[in-house]
């Protein structure tokens, strides 16, 4: 199954899982002490699902556009942008991997969980980073580097991050003042037990 097709299926129950929900709220207020947040800013999240991360950072933001590749999330995304109302958000289903936006820039670029899915990691860096306006935000939260048990043997995605390998890949897609912390801890059984998985932000400045 591939990934669009999974998050599809999954998206009607995304929003019910505590941990998903706690894992949002985390890398919002991380983000928010990070960067000079402003509710003039036009931000976009790439890999949004049902918008969670967005949802947790949107008074502090002035327009939000939210894109990712299942449509089932994005259904589910559009029912709650209507249910509450919210009109400084708006969705686009792309793969930015392979297809373009039209052209804008945004001051703030976020993602939560996304980048691991991604094959070419430099590839996606250049791209969100083609977007950034001067000066403007990259925010990535994701895993760290894993033993390939977060996601079992079918998963043919990254297993976690090394930051230093991540931080040189920023640089060469343009980005400086490269900063990491760990934000949150996924538990999560295993196959040896239960297992215990940091999330790291990294901001990253073009400027």
């Amino acid at each position: 199954m591939n990934s669009a097709h999974y998050f599809s299926q999954a998206a009607q129950s995304w929003d019910q899982d505590p941990m998903k929900l706690a894992r949002a709220d985390a890398v919002a207020s991380a983000i928010a002490q990070a960067v000079p947040l402003q509710t003039q800013m036009a931000a976009m999240e790439f890999g949004c699902g049902t918008g969670l991360l967005s949802f947790a950072l949107a008074k502090q933001l002035g327009s939000i556009l939210l894109v990712d590749n299942s449509s089932g999330m994005l259904a589910v995304l559009e029912e709650k942008i209507a249910a509450q109302q919210i009109k400084h958000m708006q969705f686009a289903e792309r793969d930015l991997t392979q297809e373009d936006l039209p052209e804008r820039q945004f001051d703030l670029i976020y993602s939560m969980m996304t980048f691991h899915h991604i094959a070419d990691t430099a590839q996606i860096l250049s791209t969100l980073t083609g977007l950034l306006s001067q000066p403007g935000f990259l925010c990535i939260a994701d895993l760290d580097a894993e033993d390939g048990s977060f996601h079992g043997a079918d998963f043919d995605g990254h297993k976690g991050f090394d930051r230093d390998g991540l931080r040189k890949l920023a640089e060469r897609a343009g980005l400086s003042n490269i900063r990491f912390e760990t934000v949150f801890t996924i538990h999560k059984n295993k196959d040896m037990g239960q297992g215990e998985f940091p999330v790291f932000l990294m901001v990253a400045e073009k400027d």
